[in-house]
């Protein structure tokens, strides 16, 4: 039967606590009443009497002052108030743990469920959990304590290393290869082929894409991204890079370690980047271009030329941000130029223009 719940997940039940018990779990000090009971850990925006809120910013104490919680986890400098306080280092580490502890283990058992259709020649490792009707391919290796969600789809001679999490829908083509600890968010798709044609009699001929797609060691890639497989060898994903929702990287592409690329990023075929590269939501890169290492990329950027080491860029085409500041203050008196500049006309009888 079903049962419609009401109330939010992260109020970790009914069960009140004590401040004491939130302290004594994050390794925190109150401030106040720590006998005081609270029964959610919820939001400012949400929160009522009896709820335990974070506060990680100076930002926040307007909003604190005019909530109705009873209580904040807080920094170590936070100022004194008339509610208590749980007083840690790092506020929002703490206050996440805490609430991963209310919510509990949801992970459910670790089995490989009946609807799986897995190949002969497929190796599952140590405590790897699949979920219902997801399909793994020939000669496919699955490493140890690997989570794998309903309705995942896995190619033949695909390599997963350790601990690998692997959300429903997502889409491993042949040949991928996925270092440890990598988390894929639902839809996305890994290795499918690049885009690339050629002109044979009038006609656009597909160029076959023979490659794959390699992810390093603690890359996360989000919800219904898009990663081609290289031309003939791979396209590479380096440690511990983020990838949002809704990027795509084509064929040949060899993104570097620690990158950070926001949502509806696309990057064209054969780019690279160097370590650290921050790329903003829908920065659009051209083929065969390299972004230098720790370069910030500002949103909606387009790239048409190879960017140096240490780069800030805003704009399309993308300059300098110094320089894409100053011109945009520029642009503001425009209107106010073009008057002058039509008075001086009128003044000096000279032509006007036909605008």
């Amino acid at each position: 039967m079903y049962v419609h719940q009401t109330t939010p997940i992260v109020e970790g039940a009914t069960l009140a606590h004590t401040l004491h018990d939130a302290a004594a779990w994050m390794n925190g000090t109150v401030d106040g009443d720590g006998a005081t009971v609270w029964n959610r850990a919820m939001s400012l925006l949400d929160a009522e009497l009896g709820d335990l809120v974070l506060i990680d910013s100076t930002k926040k104490n307007d909003s604190w002052a005019k909530s109705k919680a009873s209580a904040a986890v807080v920094p170590l400098d936070f100022p004194e108030g008339d509610r208590p306080l749980i007083r840690v280092t790092e506020p929002l580490k703490a206050y996440l743990q805490l609430i991963q502890k209310l919510r509990g283990d949801r992970s459910g058992p670790r089995t490989i469920h009946p609807t799986a259709i897995i190949d002969p020649s497929a190796t599952i490792g140590s405590n790897a959990s699949i979920g219902a009707y997801v399909v793994i391919g020939a000669a496919t290796v699955i490493g140890d304590d690997c989570t794998i969600h309903p309705g995942v789809c896995i190619g033949a001679h695909c390599r997963l290393g350790q601990a690998n999490t692997l959300h429903p829908g997502v889409v491993l083509y042949n040949d991928s290869i996925l270092g440890n600890r990598v988390v894929i968010h639902a839809k996305s798709v890994i290795g499918a082929d690049g885009y690339g044609y050629r002109i044979e009699a009038g006609q656009h001929i597909k160029v076959p894409q023979l490659g794959y797609v390699e992810i390093g060691d603690d890359v996360e890639i989000g919800a219904s991204a898009t990663i081609d497989r290289g031309t003939i060898g791979p396209t590479r994903i380096g440690a511990g890079t983020k990838i949002d929702n809704l990027v795509m990287i084509a064929h040949n592409c060899q993104i570097g370690g620690h990158n950070l690329i926001v949502s509806q990023v696309g990057i064209a075929g054969s780019t690279t980047t160097g370590d650290y590269v921050v790329l903003g939501g829908q920065v659009g890169i051209a083929d065969h271009l390299h972004i230098g290492e720790q370069s910030m990329i500002g949103a909606q950027c387009g790239i048409t030329q190879d960017i140096p080491a240490n780069s800030r860029m805003a704009g399309t085409p993308a300059v300098p941000v110094w320089q894409y500041l100053r011109t945009a203050t520029h642009v503001k008196s425009l209107p106010e130029l073009r008057r002058t500049v039509a008075e001086l006309k009128k003044k000096f009888e000279l032509p006007r223009d036909e605008s």
